[in-house]
């Protein structure tokens, strides 16, 4: 295919090839956001809060940017196999409708404001912005091809934004009747435990549907599902599945852990089902639906499951607040 890389892309072929879809993955940033309200809350300071919530859209907006500038460093690294792949050769790059040319540098634009800003929020959070855009770097170019470490790196990103999103938020001055208090947000380790497994369950789950779909032409479309098989993915998924329940039900409980931030009374709890139901009905999707292969598609259209992880942020997020107001 010839590419006239002197072509300016269209603003409509960087919004597509930055895959506007996929940018629900980075809700993930807010997590902490909602899951510390009762620390941050303060009647006696909106202004405060306010700035606190202002902080975590800012980190989301860096990873927004940074995810983004991932996508057109992979596409223009697997330019070639995407051109034989029954759906990703519609995308720009693979189209030919952005030169590789443009996509590095238009990727190069992208990381460099992101930088800037997670920079004018901290240093932390600057050196978590290099360690997310580092490890997918590596996945793009190396660590895509080693079977089990790729599922592992993409499951990385996942945590690395939940750390972003707890940094973003932490050390900032919110008053309590006056007195100005500075945060001290740790997040549980039982928050990056539950988010790298349930990457890790949603990764293996894309891996189990590109190789289903694919078939034989499986090895041309990503070399590494040579190293796959689906009884492989099945047991797999199981494990984690399994391993991501029930460290969130040990999570809802775990008062002996002082950064566990839950209710002393066990009232988080009373999220536990909506976790099972989400992962039993992603189990049901892959299953006997067949679908998996894009895991924000399936957020987006499977209403569902939409609206259990709705219920399941009020339910969680409003048991801490009202152990806040009662106490």
């Amino acid at each position: 295919m010839k590419i006239n890389t002197a072509r300016v892309p269209s603003f409509r072929a960087i919004v597509k090839e930055s895959r506007p879809r996929q940018m629900v993955k980075n809700g993930l940033v807010l997590v902490p956001l909602f899951f510390t309200v009762n620390i941050w809350y303060s009647a006696d300071d909106y202004a405060g809060m306010a700035a606190i919530v202002g902080r975590a859209f800012a980190a989301l907006g860096i990873f927004v940017l940074l995810s983004a500038a991932v996508y057109f460093i992979n596409d223009s690294v697997d330019v070639e196999k995407d051109r034989i792949h029954p759906r990703k050769r519609f995308r720009p790059i693979a189209a030919g409708r952005i030169s590789i040319p443009w996509a590095y540098g238009i990727a190069l634009a992208m990381v460099v404001g992101a930088l800037a800003g997670a920079a004018a929020l901290s240093i932390p959070m600057a050196l978590t912005a290099i360690a997310y855009l580092a490890t997918n770097v590596a996945y793009s170019w190396w660590l895509k091809n080693i079977v089990l470490l790729d599922v592992m790196a993409v499951a990385s990103g996942f945590v690395l934004r939940a750390v972003a999103g707890s940094i973003a938020i932490d050390h900032s001055i919110i008053n309590y009747g006056g007195i100005p208090n500075e945060l001290d947000l740790t997040i549980s380790p039982w928050l990056y435990v539950v988010t790298a497994l349930g990457a890790l369950f949603i990764a293996l789950a894309k891996r189990r549907n590109e190789l289903f779909i694919a078939g034989d032409n499986s090895g041309a479309q990503r070399s590494i599902l040579n190293e796959y098989t689906v009884p492989l993915l099945d047991n797999l998924i199981n494990v984690v599945a399994t391993a991501t329940l029930i460290s969130y039900t040990l999570y809802t409980f775990s008062t002996g852990v002082t950064e566990a931030n839950v209710p002393s009374d066990h009232s988080m709890m009373l999220t536990i089902p909506f976790v099972a139901y989400g992962v039993m009905r992603y189990l049901y999707l892959i299953h006997v639906k067949g679908v998996g292969e894009a895991p924000e598609e399936i957020l987006i259209r499977d209403k569902p499951l939409l609206l259990n992880i709705f219920l399941w942020l009020i339910t969680g997020s409003s048991v801490l607040m009202w152990t806040r107001l009662v106490n």
